[in-house]
């Protein structure tokens, strides 16, 4: 298993200027079809808030599939309230091992596939990864993943319903980030490209794009594969969803901007790959959809991030400058490592800014106070980070009068009673928003047990 610690919209479509130039055709006839409706026609407004987690929120139809999981689990009520209180700790009258039973038995039902019916299997499949998400289980799947992902494969491929095929991929992604393996990424790989490729579901094309991002993180993929997978992302972003029959479809851009973005967390050496990126994610800021717009500058951000590197030992450190780059961290951190410029992220630096002040500063009718507020919360980070690389999310330029330095990045979130983790660098923002896709409710819990999903974001805790 890869060291992770060394790894360390009013139509609900995205029309860049590159798309309005293209004449209509069949492929983008079939991207409005009866499969997208369901999702293009949601509010524009997507981005749920969490008060308790730094209002961090993700903008895709991740969510809704995730609406899907939860609507399954619901409506079962005779097994829901079961489960519920078996993974209760505070249930006293719960016997302490029942949630393990439960999940053993619905373990056997998804690999037992004989007789079973569409509805049994939606519904083992959401238990399943009701209790994996809220309890840490890798000791009791361990030894039934090699049953397990071919089982779930197969509801992948071979789904009866809609419902069924987003459960299991929900499934496989919670799997993974529990128990990873360096063998799952060759299993799943084509099944997951296939699915996206192939699936007439806009869910399931979402749902695959965000487990395939978990796959190739979690399942042994190699740097040249990962970087494929960005590649093939790539793609999908520049096309607008048409090379992967989702013609205009802002939701599955988003999904492939967000993943593109996790995985490019774990690349040390982005300099060869940051122009054709670079390129595609600028076009997708003329999006009409508020979530890729966002999506795609929070990649911006990163690429900016990782274009400055750590003060070598035999390097002379940069003029000191109160206003330069390599200053803005130490500013707020005395002890902060010096960052220097490698590299030249985007040769239009000017436009680009423009651009990104454009959007922080926004006003239209067409959108609700929701996005707009987004909008400007994101692109006033963004554009600061453009400016000032080594500067993360919710940078503060104000000074502290008690300490005399900057305030700094102010995005944190919520451990428990634990205290408080700090996001002050875009890297551990697509992290941290990668894992919550995924784990939902259960992040707080698999971050305090999970080795693995602590390790994919080592942040010291700021205790009160």
């Amino acid at each position: 298993m890869h060291d992770l610690r060394r790894q360390a919209l009013e139509s609900g479509k995205t029309v860049s200027r590159k798309a309005r130039s293209k004449p209509s055709s069949a492929v983008s006839s079939r991207g409005n079809s009866a499969p997208n409706s369901r999702a293009a026609s949601r509010n524009p407004s997507r981005n749920v808030s969490d008060d308790e987690e730094g209002n961090l929120s993700d903008g895709t139809a991740w969510s809704q599939c995730l609406y899907v999981f939860e609507t399954l689990r619901l409506t079962h009520h005779g097994s829901t309230n079961s489960i519920d209180d078996m993974i209760m700790s505070e249930d006293a009258d719960a016997p302490p091992d029942a949630w393990r039973m439960e999940l053993s038995d619905r373990m056997e039902q998804i690999i037992d596939r004989k007789r079973s019916s569409v509805q049994g299997r939606e519904e083992s499949l959401s238990a399943y990864t009701h209790i994996i998400t809220a309890q840490f289980a890798q000791p009791e799947i361990h030894s039934k993943l090699g049953e397990l992902v071919p089982a779930l494969l197969k509801s992948v491929k071979g789904g009866a319903s809609e419902k069924e095929t987003v459960v299991a991929l929900k499934a496989l992604a919670v799997t993974l980030i529990t128990d990873p393996s360096d063998t799952i990424y060759d299993a799943v790989y084509q099944s997951l490209k296939q699915t996206i490729s192939d699936s007439e579901s806009t869910l399931a094309k979402i749902a695959a794009i965000h487990t395939l991002g978990t796959a190739t993180f979690y399942g042994g993929a190699s740097e040249e594969e990962t970087q494929d997978v960005m590649d093939y992302l790539l793609e999908i972003i520049e096309s607008d969803g048409n090379s992967v029959d989702a013609a205009d479809n802002g939701e599955v851009v988003t999904a492939a901007l967000e993943e593109w973005g996790f995985l490019a967390t774990q690349l040390e050496d982005m300099e060869d790959s940051t122009e054709p990126a670079m390129d595609a994610f600028v076009e997708q800021l003329e999006s009409s959809d508020p979530s890729v717009q966002i999506a795609a500058g929070e990649n911006i951000a990163l690429l900016y991030e990782k274009s400055h590197t750590e003060l070598e030992d035999d390097e002379d450190a940069p003029p000191n400058d109160s206003d330069s780059d390599s200053d803005a961290s130490s500013a707020s951190d005395p002890n902060a490592p010096v960052m220097v410029k490698r590299y030249t992220v985007y040769r239009r630096e000017d436009q680009l800014k423009h651009t990104l002040e454009s959007l922080a500063n926004l006003s239209t009718r067409r959108l609700s106070k929701k996005d707009k507020k987004s909008l400007h919360t994101n692109f006033a980070d963004i554009l600061n980070s453009v400016a000032n690389p080594t500067r993360g999310p919710r940078y503060q330029n104000a000074v502290n009068q008690e300490t005399g330095k900057r305030y700094g990045s102010r995005m944190t979130v919520r451990i428990h009673k634990a205290g408080e983790m700090r996001i002050d660098r875009w890297w551990k923002l697509h992290r941290l928003k990668a894992l919550r896709r995924v784990l939902q409710g259960g992040f707080v819990n698999h971050y305090e047990h999970n080795e693995v999903v602590f390790d994919s974001l080592p942040i010291m805790i700021a205790r009160k």
